[in-house]
């Protein structure tokens, strides 16, 4: 930034030289102040980037510390969901297989009264056969 005007009673104390060695010295003040006002605004700004960077980090690992404890409970709830689902399967899985085992049972031991049944029938059927045929004989000789 130039200073184009400079009053008269400056000029005339300090003559020509003096007012251009003035403004160059004005010009040279303002430049050093400009670059003084950027440098503090850049280490503030800086130094507020580090601040908000850390203060994101912490919030960061804050919130994955929350999010991996919340996991780590719902994983022991499941566990033990499942632990209950699968005690209740197997309970009901193991009733299940003793109902089959007695239905097998019963099953088996009709079949083997139905069989007995069955051999009882066809020994006195052959026997009422064997003497039929020897009746005949008896008959026919």
């Amino acid at each position: 930034m130039a200073i184009l005007t400079v009053p008269k009673v400056l000029r005339e104390k300090l003559g020509d030289e003096g007012v251009e060695a003035l403004i160059a010295l004005l010009n040279e003040a303002a430049h050093y102040e400009r670059n003084n006002l950027l440098g503090i605004l850049e280490e503030r700004f800086e130094r507020r980037v580090t601040e908000e960077s850390k203060r994101l980090d912490n919030r960061i690992a804050e919130e994955v510390a929350r999010l991996d404890r919340r996991i780590t409970e719902e994983v022991k709830r499941l566990e033990v969901l499942l632990a209950e689902t699968e005690k209740r399967l197997d309970h009901r899985l193991t009733e299940e297989v003793a109902k089959l085992d007695r239905r097998i049972a019963e099953v088996q031991v009709a079949l083997s009264e139905r069989y007995a049944s069955l051999v009882r029938w066809m020994f006195i059927f052959w026997a009422g056969q064997i003497g039929v045929i020897v009746a005949l004989f008896v008959l026919l000789r």
